[in-house]
């Protein structure tokens, strides 16, 4: 894919993208196996996780989890209440969208104690290596702590694509908007009004500015990291692109992530660029 190679122009010391269609990688750049930190990109990862212990039964939706009030439901959505990086409570369970690495450690702590494994543990058993994703690991919290390499978020993206480990309905389920209405702040992106989240999933829907492109479908969904990385599905399309870089998100992310990703977008589906 020609469209890919924009990437190469990132002010970033290193960079790797990779493009999934139908299954398989159809566009590539950079070192497919390098590793980078993900920043929040892993929580997609979590929230994976989180889907498979639903589907085993270990964990329930409407468990109470967090702080009164408070359910698995809440946790994974950001709308607990918590605070951005510390279990502070800031609102009541369900009133506000505030993005929370805290939230994300109290729901892979709740996972754990219900699995009675290490939440990095059951991460790698439940997600990692089914997918065959080797060089992927949680080697901090379960907010923003994961580590991995485009091929590896490939055959993720793959996975969300083509649900193998849980249904397509439960994935449709976290993919789908829950606790409408909310406003909240997009990290990086401002406060957006509402500010829609699935289950672990940011929703593209109407947001703006959005670090997806112009052009995307509302149904959207991803995760963007401060390491310079993020993780897009259209499944519009039935596509998704990995990009993964270790320079820091910035203003450079902002302008450069947005036409590329419509640019991306739009040869997929044979559509004239520039």
């Amino acid at each position: 894919m020609q469209s890919v190679e924009v990437a190469s122009t990132w002010p970033v010391p290193n960079v790797a993208v990779a493009v999934v269609s139908s299954g398989a990688v159809v566009g590539s750049l950079g070192d497919q196996q390098r590793v980078f930190p993900l920043a929040s990109v892993t929580k997609l990862l979590t929230a994976y996780a989180v889907l498979v212990a639903v589907e085993e039964g270990a964990v329930e939706w409407d468990q109470p989890a967090g702080p009164e009030g408070s359910t698995v439901r809440h946790l994974i959505s950001h709308t607990a209440g918590y605070a951005f990086d510390k279990a502070e409570v800031q609102a009541a369970p369900g009133t506000r969208r505030i993005y929370s690495n805290a939230g994300f450690d109290v729901l892979a702590s709740f996972v754990s104690d219900a699995c009675d494994m290490p939440f990095a543990t059951y991460l790698h058993e439940a997600v990692f290596a089914p997918l065959g994703m080797s060089s992927t690991a949680l080697v901090g919290s379960a907010g923003a702590g994961a580590e991995s390499c485009a091929a590896d978020l490939a055959a993720f993206a793959a996975e969300l694509l083509s649900p193998k480990l849980v249904s397509v309905e439960l994935v449709t389920e976290a993919t789908s908007v829950v606790f409408p209405g909310l406003n909240g702040v997009l990290p990086g992106y401002g406060m957006q009004k509402p500010n829609d989240w699935g289950l672990g999933f940011e929703i593209r829907d109407g947001k703006s500015p959005h670090w997806t492109g112009l052009g995307f479908s509302p149904r959207t969904f991803g995760h963007f990291g401060q390491s310079g990385t993020f993780l897009w599905v259209d499944p519009s399309i039935s596509a998704a692109c990995v990009a993964l870089t270790d320079l820091r998100f910035g203003p450079w992310a902002v302008e450069a992530w947005t036409p590329f990703s419509d640019g991306v977008r739009a040869e997929l589906v044979g559509q004239p660029q520039g």
